[in-house]
């Protein structure tokens, strides 16, 4: 199931939703130029877990970006079209509610903490892994998190592949964003003793929606700012 977009509107310019999404853009164009450079720029701003875990043991990495750093700069690295189109979709599908009933600060603020959440997730199921952790997807799993608290009944407008044809439906939040967590959940379950199954980051999938879920009341989330 794609969202196309919610049926729940907006007061004001979601200016940071619009923001990270150019942000990403640009450091993916970025990505694209780098050649043969690429994967040292993964190994160097991606969040490898096996060298997080060296540094909280106090060992060191020898990296010039500091490894918990990375659990930042690691949202804003995509492995392709489809990652970084995927995960700016859902970004603007569901960011710009979430914004507006947080503020603008206060939600850059609960889009970083939630992916550096969702990033310790991901590492503490798999801290021995080499495998380099990239995507927004922790950090605007938050954002489905607080959305679903949110906006429970507001209705999703969903791109839907009924074999070689696609039609749209309008699905209530709840459905919508508790199928893609309860996916991501079993996923994850299913991952463990894995290194990155099937090159998914489930647990910060998980990981990230929960957190966000928490993080959004706590930070206002359901005050009326209207």
């Amino acid at each position: 199931m794609i969202p196309i977009h919610d049926e729940n509107p907006t007061y004001g310019t979601p200016i940071v939703v619009y923001a990270l999404i150019a942000i990403n853009v640009v450091v993916f164009i970025h990505q694209i130029t780098l050649g043969a450079g690429l994967d040292g720029f993964m190994q160097l701003y991606a969040v490898i877990p096996q060298q997080l875990t060296a540094s909280f043991d106090g060992i060191p990495i020898n990296q010039p970006v500091p490894e918990i750093l990375t659990l930042i700069t690691s949202q804003f690295l995509h492995g392709g079209l489809m990652h970084i189109g995927g995960n700016m979709l859902f970004l603007w599908t569901f960011g710009d509610n979430i914004e507006q009933d947080l503020g603008h600060f206060k939600f850059l603020l609960f889009y970083l903490t939630c992916g550096v959440l969702a990033g310790l997730t991901h590492w503490f199921f798999g801290m021995q892994s080499g495998v380099p952790t990239i995507g927004a997807s922790g950090a605007i799993a938050g954002v489905m998190g607080a959305y679903l608290i949110k906006y429970p009944r507001a209705k999703i407008v969903t791109l839907l592949p009924l074999f070689i044809i696609f039609t749209t439906i309008r699905i209530p939040a709840i459905y919508f964003l508790g199928f893609w967590f309860i996916q991501q959940a079993l996923s994850s379950v299913a991952s463990l003793g894995m290194p990155q199954a099937a090159g998914v980051a489930y647990w910060a999938h998980a990981g990230g929606f929960v957190f966000g879920a928490i993080l959004g009341p706590m930070l206002g989330l359901m005050s009326d700012r209207k």
